[in-house]
């Protein structure tokens, strides 16, 4: 299996984290991609690189909750070390109108900027939406063509939502510990989306899969994540984890 979206380069896991790794390897985990957050995560994410070349891969861009009025100042930072060498993706990136509004227009521009670099450098971009969706469409579909590939983050959408990604040609949904929630709809938004647009994450340290909600996530509960689909969908959790694996390999040429 593969981790597509993992913040294990945050102090949450500074007293542990080589046994963090070390779990998620001894369960079957190939890769944990790491989206970055902003300017002052950056470091701590590529020393994890460093230290598990080719098993912790790095992306960059900026979290839309760290966008603010000096967001030009975010940007160029990306942009800076986008310049600098290859990553796997654009990401994390997008809109969040949950915490905050006050930058809602800022966020709508760092977005597209961040999507048209990716779309230059022919890499996915992953998006964070919540509280947006309609935002996020616009955007998306603004700068919608075939070069524009990527993955929505910790999918939480209705029906529709999912429909109208699906119709993007390039697009995958990630999907984390909330469809292990008792109360989620996402598992009967799962029976409707064809395997071959998944990817399995965990979004570390959050959004823990049940048994573990409320504590903090970690790679190695992917599985939980992957049973839970092979549940909702009918089908052998091998062929979840063989699917969602290539889904990942495919769309961030690992």
């Amino acid at each position: 299996m593969i981790d597509t979206h993992s913040h294990i380069y945050l102090p949450e896991f500074d007293d542990d984290r080589d046994d963090v790794i070390a779990r998620a390897k001894n369960d079957g985990i190939e890769h944990i991609l790491l989206p970055n957050v902003d300017g002052e995560t950056i470091d701590s994410m590529l020393l994890l690189e460093k230290q598990h070349k080719n098993f912790c891969i790095p992306m960059m861009g900026v979290h839309p909750t760290s966008i603010k009025a000096d967001y030009q100042k975010a940007l160029d930072l990306v942009k800076m070390h986008l310049d600098k060498r290859p990553y796997i993706a654009v990401g994390e990136i997008g809109i969040d109108l949950y915490w905050d509004k006050t930058y809602y227009q800022e966020q709508m521009l760092a977005f597209e900027q961040q999507i048209i670099w990716a779309k230059e450098l022919n890499i996915p971009i992953v998006i964070h939406c919540r509280d947006a969706f309609n935002e996020v469409f616009e955007v998306v579909e603004k700068q919608l063509d075939d070069k524009l590939k990527g993955v929505f983050h910790s999918f939480t959408g209705s029906q529709k939502d999912a429909d109208r990604i699906l119709r993007y040609k390039n697009f995958m949904l990630g999907i984390n510990g909330v469809a292990t929630f008792k109360n989620t709809h996402l598992r009967e938004v799962i029976k409707e989306v064809p395997l071959n647009k998944m990817v399995l994450e965990t979004d570390a340290p959050y959004l823990a899969p049940v048994p573990h909600r409320g504590k903090r996530n970690e790679p190695a509960y992917i599985t939980k994540v992957a049973a839970t689909i092979a549940m909702a969908k009918e089908r052998d959790i091998k062929d979840v984890k063989q699917q969602t694996t290539a889904n990942a390999k495919s769309l961030f040429a690992l």
